[in-house]
């Protein structure tokens, strides 16, 4: 069985994506590595099969961004060996999502398209929910259904399966019907 996570993206990046024209492509990598800037996806526990909604949070609303389904993950440093040249050329074009130390590349087929005009609805961010070991729990830092700190976001963190389902049903529901460019 597969599993969902969030991964919080910066605005800064995500203005710089919007900025570079990104919106509306479809997602076909992400990067990993050991720092909490860029964490690393393996050690969240990320397996291929798994899906990564990428989130911002944004004047106290959740954004969802898109979604990866993951196939491969492959260590950085093999990563010009290890891919074929298709998409070793995707992994330069996503050069944007490469920030600080890199260590491992998530690979898969396109996603939904990248957009930043999202919006979690407050009554399912009051929901969204989150699994461990230790069990479920609630985003915390939501106050009459605003986001009023991200700290809650910062990393990578599985979803319970109702709350996976919600993201995709609003990624899949808002996207532009049509061909977005994928890279």
């Amino acid at each position: 069985m597969s599993n969902s996570y969030t991964t919080l993206w910066t605005n800064d990046l995500c203005r710089e994506l919007e900025r570079s024209g990104y919106a509306g492509r479809r997602l076909t990598m992400l990067f990993g590595g050991p720092h909490q800037s860029l964490p690393s996806f393996q050690r969240a526990g990320v397996q291929p099969g798994d899906h990564i909604y990428p989130v911002r949070a944004h004047r106290t609303r959740l954004h969802v961004l898109g979604v990866l389904e993951v196939a491969r993950i492959v260590p950085y440093e093999n990563a010009g060996s290890a891919l074929p040249d298709d998409d070793y050329v995707k992994l330069l074009d996503w050069r944007l999502l490469k920030t600080g130390c890199i260590t491992e590349v998530l690979i898969g087929p396109p996603g939904a398209p990248l957009r930043f005009d999202t919006v979690v609805p407050g009554g399912l961010l009051e929901q969204l929910t989150y699994t461990s070991r230790r069990g479920e729990r609630l985003l915390k830092h939501v106050e009459d259904g605003r986001l009023i700190r991200s700290t809650s976001l910062q990393g990578i963190y599985r979803l319970a399966a109702d709350s996976a389902e919600e993201l995709d049903q609003l990624i899949r529901h808002d996207a532009p019907s049509g061909g977005a460019d994928e890279v």
